[in-house]
């Protein structure tokens, strides 16, 4: 990370945490390389491999290839195996992150925000497991659960080197694998010179996609030598990776290689193939399609007019793809069609129709949302904060700020969770969990209240869900002695339902049968439980509601809402909701209380 004033660095640790935990940035003080550990020596079908002793005793292997490295004729291809290897494999240091921009959280030493660094060579993991003797690992009906960690960053951004899964592995005796991934550019990119010749998973477009399902397939092959259980693994991710989780749910290709399914902070808002190739084939999208990125590169001298388009793409030097996509890059992610709706790895048409018609891989899955997750964002708004060289200072207007992260979250929780729960019951293939993190006792420094500023803000459940708040020098700004006691309370109940979850297939009363029992999803009546809240005992502690939304009742409660003052404002309000791909009607906008628009 650049180095920058003290003043900046303090006022800005909590946002950084925030940032680089839910978007996926680099912490400043990656991991540093292992000592080889002979207790860790395995044997895989690949080969033999040696990792080393990480936090809380745990056993780690770190930047363990699963499959190929996607450059040259393989980039924009399907992922392919990774091939065995001779000798001992020592899995001592995090991969290299995948090509992306440095955001003003995170990066190499050097790299500015807003510039490219990483490897197209990343398709690699991390694997955190108890401490057994090679003689000891656990096998047959002893073999652990393992769960699958998917990194946030909006598919532009992130890596696994600040996800430390040892807590998680010591002591609630699971196998925790976090996966790399094809990002942004190199992720997901249409363009009909690259479907010559091609299959249908090579034509898709989502070739970070598919570098999940390969990661699952190597789990599947290998984890049997690490002591897990390739019959009973969970998927888990938050923000980008918890729509990721929800295309594992969708895809065929990933059917049978996962067993349970949880979603933190995810969505179901796949792009059309057309919006991945044509400026305007949807309305919702920001432009970066696979015509104007080709145009680019030609203006820029990167591609000739004549010889084959597909292969001179290929050889496009990594940096110059990344720099032919437009739009600001402070935080890193880039907006572009991503996630394809393809047909083929992904079904056609509307996510959430596909689940109502239990067209998709059966499995039982937890759904949640924060109950702040708009305000991490809103901080960076000048028109709700007021803010110098990215420092904020003071809020605008408390009530203008709190109404408009109430609705935008309440959108997301629409979309990401009651919505697909909905549809996924009336599926009855396969029970659904909700939850909604509702802790927001973040210490304050000098005039900020973070416990109002963000509250249970976006990303804020992960250090709770890896049972780990060590997150550097940051660590003292959210966390500190006056929240300890409820939050690592908390935390211990969480990691408890998660880990049940991977182990059951159900939350239930948590690992030891203590907890308040978690129900699944019920549509049967108004009164009927729906989700868990998770808090500390002060604001209510554990309890499930039957507090459900549906898209009439959020915009009845935002036409009888008296901190609009005005229609414009319900307007403004309803624009961005619309804007963000929730398809409302006019008529939508009209029983919301916006008449004008």
């Amino acid at each position: 990370m650049s180095k920058v004033g003290v003043t900046r660095i303090v006022l800005s640790l909590l946002l950084v945490s925030a940032v680089s935990f839910g978007c996926g940035g680099s912490m400043p003080d990656a991991a540093a390389p292992m000592l080889p550990e002979d207790a860790t020596v395995r044997t895989t079908v690949s080969g033999t491999i040696r990792g080393g002793v990480g936090a809380q005793g745990a056993h780690a292997w770190r930047g363990i290839p699963f499959a190929a490295a996607p450059v040259g004729p393989l980039r924009w291809r399907a992922p392919q195996p990774a091939a065995p290897w001779t000798g001992t494999l020592d899995a001592l240091s995090d991969p290299a992150p995948c090509p992306q921009f440095a955001t003003f959280a995170g990066g190499p030493d050097g790299v500015a925000a807003g510039a490219p660094y990483g490897d197209e060579d990343c398709l690699a993991l991390n694997i955190f497991a108890p401490p057994f003797s090679p003689d000891a690992v656990p096998s047959g009906q002893e073999r652990l659960p393992v769960m699958v960690w998917i990194h946030g960053g909006g598919n532009s951004i992130g890596d696994v080197s600040i996800y430390d899964g040892s807590f998680l592995a010591s002591t609630r005796d699971v196998i925790i694998v976090a996966v790399q991934y094809r990002l942004g550019a190199f992720g997901w990119f249409r363009h009909e010179a690259l479907r010559e010749g091609a299959g249908a998973l090579d034509a898709s477009g989502n070739f970070g996609t598919l570098d999940l399902v390969a990661s699952l397939r190597w789990v599947r092959d290998h984890i049997a030598a690490f002591g897990g259980n390739p019959d009973n693994v969970t998927v888990f991710g938050e923000s980008a990776g918890g729509t990721n989780t929800y295309t594992m749910l969708l895809s065929p290709e990933a059917r049978g290689l996962f067993h349970r399914a949880i979603v933190q902070s995810g969505g179901v808002q796949f792009s059309t193939p057309e919006a991945g190739e044509t400026a305007s084939a949807d309305p919702f999208e920001t432009g970066n399609t696979s015509a104007e990125v080709v145009a680019r590169l030609r203006e820029r001298g990167l591609l000739s007019a004549d010889g084959d388009l597909g292969a001179a793409l290929r050889a496009v030097p990594t940096q110059d793809v990344l720099a032919a996509y437009a739009g600001e890059r402070g935080l890193g992610m880039v907006a572009m069609p991503k996630v394809f709706a393809d047909g083929h790895v992904l079904p056609a048409g509307d996510a959430n129709d596909a689940l109502g018609a239990g067209a998709y891989n059966p499995v039982p899955v937890i759904i949640g949302t924060n109950r702040d997750e708009a305000k991490l964002f809103q901080i960076f708004n000048p028109d709700l904060v007021q803010s110098v060289m990215g420092i904020p200072l003071w809020v605008r207007d408390w009530s203008v700020y709190d109404r408009e992260a109430e609705y935008a979250t309440k959108w997301w929780k629409l979309g990401g969770v009651d919505e697909p729960a909905r549809r996924i019951t009336s599926a009855q293939k396969a029970p659904v969990y909700a939850y909604r993190f509702d802790w927001d006792e973040e210490a304050g420094t000098l005039w900020l209240d973070f416990s109002r500023l963000l509250g249970a803000a976006h990303a804020f459940e992960i250090p709770f869900v890896f049972g780990n708040f060590d997150l550097g020098p940051m660590t003292a700004i959210g966390f500190d002695e006056s929240n300890a006691a409820g939050r690592l309370r908390l935390s211990d109940q969480m990691t408890s339902y998660w880990t049940e979850f991977a182990r059951n297939g159900q939350p239930g009363r948590g690992r030891d049968g203590t907890l308040p029992e978690w129900t699944a999803w019920d549509e049967s009546r108004p009164t009927a439980s729906r989700f868990m809240i998770l808090d500390t005992p002060p604001d209510g502690g554990l309890r499930m509601s039957a507090d459900a939304l549906t898209r009439g009742r959020i915009l009845d409660q935002i036409a009888q809402d008296p901190r609009f003052r005005n229609e414009a404002e319900r307007c403004a309000l309803l624009e961005s909701v619309r804007a963000r791909r929730t398809s409302l009607s006019d008529a939508d906008l009209r029983r919301g209380g916006c008449h004008s628009s």
